[in-house]
This record gives C-alpha cells, sequence and structure tokens, in this order.
C-alpha cells in the first residue's frame, strides 16, 4: 500500500510538473485548491500552498499570467521569465505532493524529474511560439496561448484526478517532443565535409 501511495505522489507530481511548463501559475492554484479542500495531502513545509493567502495570490498570478500571454511580443518576452520559472515551479509542484518518500529521494525526483519535465514542455511551447511569430508575425500566438492555457488546465485536472493515466499521457508527450527535436536537427552534429 505505501508503495502505491508513493506512485500515486510521483505520478502526480510528475504531471503538475508537465501542466507547469504549459502556464506556471495555473497548475500552482489547482494544487493549492487540492490542498485547500483536502483533495490531496501536502508534504510537510508545504501547506501554505494550501491557505486563503496563498489562493488569492496564486489565482491573481494566473489570471496575469494568463493575460500577458495574450499580447504579442510580450508573450515571448514572456517566455524569458517563465522558462526558468516553470522549471522551479515544477520541482515545487512535485516535491509538494510526494509526501512517502524519504527526503533525498523526494527532492531527487522533484529536481530531476519534476524540473526536468517541466523545463522539457516549457521549451517545446517556447520553440511553438517563436515559430508562431516568425510565420504569422504575432498574429497566430495567441491561438498558441489558448492551446497552452487549455493544455495545462487539462495537464493539472488529471494529474490530480487520474494521475497514472496523467503519467502516461506525459511520457508520450516527452517522446513526441524528443522525436520533433531530433527531426529538426536538435542535439545533431553538422557532418564535417
Amino acid at each position: 500500500m505505501e508503495v502505491a501511495q508513493s506512485v500515486l505522489g510521483v505520478a502526480i507530481g510528475l504531471g503538475l510538473s508537465a501542466a507547469c511548463g504549459f502556464r506556471v501559475f495555473v497548475p500552482l492554484l489547482a494544487l493549492g485548491l487540492a490542498g485547500h479542500t483536502g483533495q490531496l495531502a501536502l508534504s510537510p513545509g508545504f501547506a501554505w500552498l494550501g491557505t486563503t493567502p496563498a489562493l488569492v495570490a496564486l489565482g491573481t498570478a494566473t489570471v496575469l499570467e494568463i493575460g500577458a500571454y495574450y499580447v504579442p511580443w510580450i508573450d515571448n518576452l514572456l517566455d524569458l521569465v517563465a522558462t526558468p520559472a516553470a522549471v522551479a515551479a515544477g520541482v515545487l509542484t512535485s516535491a509538494s505532493v510526494i509526501v512517502d518518500l524519504p527526503p533525498m529521494v523526494r527532492w531527487g525526483i522533484a529536481l530531476i524529474g519534476g524540473g526536468g519535465v517541466a523545463g522539457l514542455v516549457q521549451g517545446a511551447t517556447v520553440l511553438l511560439r517563436v515559430k508562431s511569430a516568425a510565420l504569422t508575425g504575432g498574429v497566430g500566438n495567441p491561438v498558441v496561448s489558448t492551446m497552452e492555457l487549455v493544455g495545462s488546465v487539462i495537464t493539472a485536472i488529471l494529474a490530480i484526478v487520474l494521475p497514472v493515466l496523467c503519467l502516461i499521457m506525459i511520457v508520450v508527450l516527452c517522446v513526441a517532443i524528443c522525436r520533433a527535436a531530433g527531426r529538426i536537427g536538435f542535439g545533431r552534429r553538422a557532418a564535417a565535409p
């Protein structure tokens, strides 16, 4: 039973971390609401996420973040701040829901798994937004922003309600991102003449 709880905690943490790659504050708000309502048990030291002041702050940040991504060119500038913030939020969300593992293991999973998956998803969205801006002059970026918002909300909800399914979807997403990156030449060295 304890192993199953640990696996669920890891699945929830990685799912919320992936959602942080789409939007930084949406999954943090979902996590805070789930902790506030007792839907999720939060790790010691993270109970503050479910407090009313934290929910107000996270709600405000979520609304501002969503709005900023709909302003052409500001969305690209926001990615400069959002990329490291997404990794940090991925680490935070993972560490906050992995309650049954020793601290060293919990933080290892949070840093490598949570931060890694958040960074991978965020990197993919940044590249998509840059490509959209280049091809459409920024006109297509609101469509990208809407897709990211929907992705963040759905991923955060799935991570809390159906964490194992969410984890499977994250693995599939990460494999697809890595394959796409390989097809466009990332990670390949130019052939020597």
